[in-house]
């Protein structure tokens, strides 16, 4: 939606409304919805700010992380270049819980988001962009669980804010992804378990060509974030708290290895690593022995 179809409405609309207004569809394009178009916005923007007095109705957070999670997937894809969504949430989670990636903070009082405290690094050019992406790659292989801050928020954030502990679909418009809460157990303070099967699309459309992708998902899935209560991990039924930060069962470093790529550089000698195995090959029988 180009800026002047808001002119044109502008004389329907009171100056401070349309104050408003411009605010909001440039918070919502620039910030937390960001694609590729510059000037434009997705046409679904415009339908959520029809009504002003239904803007805290919506769950932004979760609406910005499911578009964050499919731009995330899109740029995996081989024909795109560049990477969309709420890119200040992604930076902000990487220094909170990586410290090896963090720049330099500047003191803020508590009441203050915490994302604007971090200083953003001089984006180098050239040979310095290479070098220093070759490096990134060389320090997430080498990753160990004591580089990682596991609870930087503290260990009761869920308390404070009880749908952390969601589990289920989260929506954007048309775009639905999942979340998994017990995927992530050690970041409220708990030992990481094998988690149980995620709720998945019946169907999807991937074309040869391009980098977007179309997941359907069964009517139903809309069904279950209205249902929250029903839908929050129970914490010491899963689990019990860690003794140390990284602490996960046994076998759970033997099931996520089916499941992810532990390397980003390719090896170029030894024996060759598995390659993850694909949702349509992991059994049903297999995935209910870990049911919760």
């Amino acid at each position: 939606m180009h800026a002047e179809g808001l002119l044109v409405r502008g004389g329907e609309l009171k100056i401070k409304e349309m104050e408003v207004q411009c605010y909001l569809f440039v918070l919502l394009g620039s910030m937390l919805f960001v694609d590729k178009s510059r000037d434009r916005l997705r046409p679904a923007i415009n339908l959520f700010l029809k009504d002003h007095r239904r803007l805290t109705d919506y769950a932004w957070g979760a609406g910005a992380l499911a578009y964050l999670y499919r731009q995330l997937g899109v740029a995996t894809r081989a024909g795109s270049k560049g990477l969309c969504g709420c890119l200040t949430l992604l930076q902000a989670w990487i220094y909170e819980y990586f410290p090896l990636f963090r720049p330099s903070q500047l003191p803020q009082s508590p009441d203050a988001p915490r994302a604007s405290s971090w200083i953003s690094p001089r984006l180098p050019g050239g040979d310095e962009a290479r070098q220093r992406l070759a490096r990134y790659r060389q320090l997430l292989d080498e990753l160990s669980a004591d580089d990682v801050t596991w609870t930087p928020y503290g260990r009761d954030g869920h308390t404070d804010i009880p749908r952390s502990l969601y589990t289920g679909p989260i929506r954007f418009s048309d775009i639905v992804e999942g979340y998994d809460s017990a995927r992530c157990l050690r970041q409220f303070g708990y030992r990481q378990i094998i988690p149980r099967a995620m709720t998945v699309p019946h169907d999807q459309y991937r074309p040869a060509s391009g980098s977007s992708y179309i997941v359907f998902w069964d009517p139903w899935v809309n069904q279950l974030w209205d249902n929250v209560a029903a839908r929050r991990l129970d914490l010491d039924f899963a689990s019990r708290p860690c003794e140390q930060p990284s602490e996960i069962v046994e076998e759970y470093v033997d099931w996520f290895l089916t499941r992810s790529h532990p390397r980003i550089t390719h090896p170029t000698d030894g024996e060759p690593q598995p390659r993850p195995l694909l949702v349509h090959q992991v059994s049903y029988d297999f995935l209910l022995l870990f049911q919760i």
